[in-house]
């Protein structure tokens, strides 16, 4: 008879990063106060603890550090690419030495697992500077002509979900091919890219070639229309990314847009049960499900419908849930009250519009921001649990019986960012690959990453790649 281990709590100590009482925004290398004196708290989704009071950016720090970033783009772009690369391999390399300090700071303020920041996140922001210090001397070989120029003073603007991944994915490339920063890190989530530009200090990165603004939203549409821009990259919701492509609409604004998803993972009958009910875990409850690229629709041919649902019904009784810092946990928190507000209130309409919910006995902590894991069984394409990104741990399961028919389903959805093929056959596989609507594809796995892939969707999904030698192009005057 299966029996469940009692894991003793491995709490990963507090101790290893000091959180100052206040931050500042880091302009032109220094960190100074916001022009009008704003502030904002930002606050520990596992518990509501205050961590920090950060200065809260407007529209005139936004003008200082767009003025920063274009004067230093002049001496940063005239270097040559193997002096650029240097200062990216250092930064790399501090990433590395502070990796620990790092993840607990990143757990602490977005309430994903320490695993997960430790294990995933942070081995990837390193991975991304190293691959990108690569390719700064080796841009005549990019496939881009001879002597690519940089654009100029890069706007971005990152999500709370990987805070520090995605600042690497931003800030990486752009350095590598000779432009200037100025990125808008979430409200929620500003902490990790406040230390990111001390390592920038330590690194002796010349002042003004990055800058980080924590703000609200009109500190993001600020840095947006600012005229003196001339790139701007965006990962976020859709909603916003079609505001940010009104706004730059009829300027020679160069735009990246990596927005919603609403991934399709499909299980055919001949697909090893075990491994597939791994990767439909890892697909949709990492990260709390709070992933662009989640597997958030489950397809499995009707065939092996109740084997499958057996299984991961079991694989999801063993998930733990609880403090995030605890080496152990499987499921953290919920970033914000507002996210958990919006997932709690498209489960009620599913349950509402007939879908059949499901979750493992889960007891929730008392402080934070928590949602035990979900699946919806009876789902329809007509379900809004189905059509809409929840950006939550919660599973849609539906069926089909033909290839042909999972491909239609899988594809009958405005985002198109991802999916997941599970078989033995590796000539199925190719097959329906090819016929969806996706920018990434995994096959017998799910949400793996590697930074010399190219990542990013179709229709709602935005448009532009990031990651690989294809994202040097968005940053390129080609």
């Amino acid at each position: 008879m299966a029996s469940v281990f009692e894991y003793a709590p491995a709490p990963e100590s507090r101790s290893v990063v000091d959180i100052a009482p206040s931050y500042g925004l880091f302009i032109d290398g220094e960190f100074v106060e916001a022009a009008d004196g704003k502030v904002f708290k930002t606050v520990s989704p596992a518990t509501e603890e205050v961590l920090s009071e950060v200065a809260r950016a407007g529209a005139e720090d936004v003008d200082r550090a767009v003025k920063a970033a274009r004067k230093a783009f002049e001496t940063w772009s005239a270097l040559p690419g193997s002096e650029r690369a240097k200062y990216l391999f250092r930064i790399a390399r501090i990433i590395q030495e502070r990796s620990r300090e790092l993840a607990v700071l990143e757990t602490l303020d977005n309430g994903k697992p320490i695993k997960e920041t430790r294990d995933a996140d942070l081995p990837l922001v390193a991975a991304h500077f190293f691959y990108y210090a690569g390719w700064a001397d080796k841009l005549d070989h990019a496939g881009y002509g001879a002597n690519p120029r940089p654009l100029g003073v890069a706007g971005q603007v990152i999500p709370w979900n990987f805070p520090l991944l995605m600042l690497a994915w931003k800030i990486a490339p752009a350095l590598a091919t000779g432009n200037t920063v100025v990125l808008k890190p979430a409200e929620t989530t500003p902490l990790s890219a406040l230390f990111f530009a001390d390592i920038c200090r330590q690194a002796g990165l010349p002042r003004g070639v990055v800058n980080i603004l924590p703000g609200y939203g009109d500190a993001g549409a600020a840095l947006v229309e600012h005229p003196d821009v001339n790139k701007v990259a965006f990962t976020g919701s859709t909603a916003v990314g079609k505001s940010i492509a009104r706004s730059v609409a009829g300027t020679d604004k160069k735009l990246t847009l990596e927005l919603g998803g609403k991934g399709a993972n499909i299980v055919f009958d001949d697909a090893p049960i075990d491994q597939a009910v791994e990767g439909i875990v890892t697909g949709i409850f990492f990260n709390q499900g709070q992933v662009c690229c989640a597997g958030s629709r489950l397809l499995v041919q009707e065939s092996i419908q109740d084997e499958l649902l057996d299984s991961l019904k079991r694989r999801l009784s063993t998930l733990r849930l609880g403090d995030p810092l605890d080496k152990n946990t499987d499921i953290g928190a919920i970033n914000s009250a507002e996210q958990l507000s919006r997932i709690t209130t498209l489960v009620e309409k599913g349950e509402a519009e007939g879908a059949e919910r499901w979750s493992p006995a889960c007891e929730l902590p008392s402080a934070g921001y928590w949602f035990a894991p979900t699946l919806f069984t009876n789902v329809t394409q007509a379900h809004t649990i189905a059509r809409d990104e929840i950006f939550g741990p919660v599973l849609s399961v539906l069926t089909f019986r033909t290839p042909d028919e999972a491909v239609a389903k899988a594809n009958n959805s405005q985002y198109g960012l991802s999916a997941g093929i599970w078989t033995e056959k590796g000539s199925r596989i190719l097959a329906v690959a090819n016929k969806l609507r996706a920018g990434v594809v995994w096959a017998n796995t799910f949400n793996k990453f590697d930074p010399t892939s190219p990542f990013g969707g179709y229709k709602e999904s935005g448009f532009g790649r990031e990651g690989g030698r294809h994202g040097l192009e968005a940053y390129l005057d080609v």
